[in-house]
């Protein structure tokens, strides 16, 4: 099974207005700084809630 680890700490979009705008920031907040870690259905049923309109989209970048 695949993982998916998302960090603000890794995010090239932190502190940018993007930030504000992104569902790790709304599912974390106020203490954003604690990865992530989706599974493959826990990634899709983010997706499904974000095409819906029900939380804003995945704005993470990684930095390279």
């Amino acid at each position: 099974m695949t993982h998916f680890v998302i960090s603000c700490a890794s995010c090239v979009m932190d502190g940018s207005a993007a930030c504000a705008d992104c569902v790790v920031t709304h599912l974390l907040s106020p203490a954003r700084r604690e990865p992530l870690d989706f599974d493959e259905d826990e990634m899709r049923a983010v997706q499904l809630l974000a095409a819906a309109g029900m939380v804003p989209t995945l704005r993470h970048r990684e930095a390279v």
